[in-house]
């Protein structure tokens, strides 16, 4: 690689070990990948935020670079964390995870991350511009802010993303290339999509047949929501490995299939409608009849959006004794629910909103366990994909409408 004399002096360790260590990790990696030189960086959003992800080895490693006065170059925002930091007792979470949660988190702020522990940084003020060279972990996050953004990361990992922020660049290889962010499959949607569920259905099924591939999807319209591509990236990234996207006419690198396949003729032409729509709801939809124990939305986190619909669905209303309803979230868009009167409702009714963490970065199987949880109903593609394996829990997936009918019955009924 061909470093920079200021880059030099950071691997000689001129700046500090933990620009050091940053330094070798990062030209390690450009070495693995071919990268002839390094990219500055604006921004990191980090993966390794959960103790569940970081465990004691990662935690120990995190708090003696901020010992050694380890500082972040720009802004670093934080993935999910294994607890919510203001409610861990009464949600069931061990007090293990929240001692070194605590930790963990308190060293990356030592550093200058900030604590939003949100796996939708772009919602709460980290939304990069087309072009802008970021370093995210978190596979949502990444696919959204390559696709919907246009900016330019690949996929990192908790420590890439720590020697990144460390040492404010990172390689330039992969989707940081223009020549490596053109469309690969094109998926010709031919049936109507209906809301985020429907989303999630198509980049469940889009995403197994990706792989690590990008997908060019047409036929999407032009007045799709941020909601819905939230929902999509989620998606993507969860059956396949999609780092990155693109929809005819939306995402700001494909105004047109020329422009999306940079003049390339697709690999592979596939069709979606709806009999791969349902095909997708039924491989989602993993249960047999088992009573309902948690209805779980928010994932990725909602948006004040999605709170305010479940709040005005739920006003006046009492959600089954029999189950809980948590509403996961970042700490920002809780106080702004807060403020437009959305928490309420739902509190009353029986529900949560639930920050700082998400099922799936947390130890959701211990608490699964301990309160004797039978199934899980969700509009989340993700959580419906990760939910049975890892907590053992059979899921019901389906629409937002759907979930909360559950909620207030407990009994699940598809539209």
């Amino acid at each position: 690689m061909q470093l920079t004399v200021e880059e030099e002096r950071m691997l000689d360790g001129r700046f500090g070990y933990p620009v050091q260590k940053a330094m070798e990790i990062l030209v390690q990696l450009g070495h693995i990948y071919g990268a002839e030189r390094m990219i500055k960086l604006s921004n990191v959003h980090m993966p390794g935020s959960s103790v569940v992800v970081a465990g004691e080895a990662g935690t120990n490693f995190v708090e003696h670079m901020a010992q050694l006065d380890g500082h972040f170059t720009g802004l670093t925002t934080l993935n999910p964390a294994a607890v919510d930091f203001s409610s861990w007792s009464e949600l069931g979470y061990p007090e293990a995870a929240w001692q070194l949660q605590t930790r963990l988190t308190g060293a990356y702020c030592r550093m200058g991350a900030l604590p939003c522990h949100t796996c939708v940084p772009y919602l709460i003020g980290n939304a990069p511009r087309i072009g802008e060279h970021v370093a995210w972990g978190e596979s949502s996050a990444i696919a959204y802010v390559n696709s919907v953004l246009g900016a330019r990361t690949n996929r990192e990992g908790g420590p890439s993303a720590l020697a990144a922020a460390l040492a404010g660049r990172v390689p330039a290889y992969g989707y940081h290339l223009k020549e490596n962010r053109y469309g690969q499959i094109r998926i010709d949607v031919n049936t109507d999509l209906a809301g985020v569920t429907d989303y999630g259905s198509l980049g469940y099924w889009a995403g197994g047949i990706a792989g690590s591939k990008v997908p060019v999807f047409t036929g999407i319209p032009v007045n799709v929501t941020q909601d819905e591509l939230k929902m999509l990236s989620a998606a993507l990234a969860s059956s396949g490995a999609v780092a990155l996207f693109h929809v005819v006419g939306v995402t700001p690198e494909a105004p047109d299939l020329q422009a999306a396949f940079g003049g390339r003729k697709p690999e592979q032409v596939l069709a979606f409608d709806s009999r791969q729509l349902q095909e997708s709801w039924s491989q989602l939809n993993k249960h047999q009849g088992q009573e309902i124990s948690l209805v779980a939305i928010g994932c990725p986190h909602a948006s004040i959006r999605e709170i305010g619909t479940v709040a005005r669905f739920l006003s006046g209303k009492k959600i089954s004794p029999r189950l809980e309803l948590w509403i996961t979230t970042a700490l920002p868009i809780k106080a702004l629910a807060v403020r437009c009167g959305y928490q309420q409702p739902i509190e009353d009714a029986g529900g949560r909103l639930v920050i700082d963490t998400c099922p799936i970065l947390s130890p959701m199987a211990d608490v699964a366990r301990e309160k004797g949880y039978t199934a899980l109903v969700t509009n989340s593609a993700k959580l419906a994909h990760y939910a049975p394996g890892q907590w053992g829990l059979p899921t019901y997936y389906g629409s937002l409408q759907a979930c909360l009918n559950a909620a207030l019955n407990g009994n699940f009924q598809q539209d």
